[in-house]
């Protein structure tokens, strides 16, 4: 009979230990921003029911990628800013305004074709270019590093126009 009711409480105690917690139910730190802006709640209830129940976390590089797009795209040979461009990277100043702890890298990339040298070049003016645009539109530069990868990351390594066009791009990566 003791082993029956030692086995008995043995299980329940493994099942209670493979219990898993739910994702609201994560880290009370950080710098997120409820849906309900002033209504701070001092009687000990759980803010849970202010926040989405899925979706990716405020200020996370997916909640970037999600809301408004990571990067711009760029002609050959070129670091101008289109209009397309110009119009996503006002999307992540908002963004940013809304996300004040974030910091973030801009990473310039090239396509495969020029030397090594020269696309990291190219991509150092690109990175520069989305930097100097954030940062006319009132994203305070300290908020904001550059960095140049030229041709070493493509996101498609085939060698073909479409190829080329993906891979001439700034990419804003949220640096934690």
């Amino acid at each position: 009979m003791r082993c029956k009711i030692l086995v008995t409480v043995l299980a329940g105690l493994a099942l209670a230990a493979c219990e898993t917690t739910s994702e609201d139910a994560g880290s009370a730190s950080g710098a997120g921003t409820g849906s309900a802006a002033g209504t701070g709640s001092s009687s000990g209830s759980s803010s849970v029911a202010s926040r989405p129940l899925s979706g990716p976390e405020a200020g996370s590089q997916a909640d970037l990628v999600t809301n408004v797009g990571d990067r711009v795209f760029f002609s050959l040979d070129s670091y101008s800013l289109s209009t397309d461009a110009r119009a996503t990277l006002e999307k992540q100043m908002q963004w940013l305004r809304q996300n004040q702890g974030v910091r973030v890298v801009i990473e310039g990339h090239a396509d495969e074709r020029g030397t090594r040298e020269y696309n990291i070049a190219l991509g150092e003016r690109r990175a520069t270019a989305v930097r100097d645009y954030l940062v006319a539109l009132g994203t305070d530069p300290n908020r904001i590093q550059t960095v140049s990868f030229g041709k070493e990351r493509p996101v498609d390594p085939s060698s073909t126009e479409s190829a080329w066009q993906k891979n001439r791009r700034g990419v804003m990566v949220v640096a934690r």
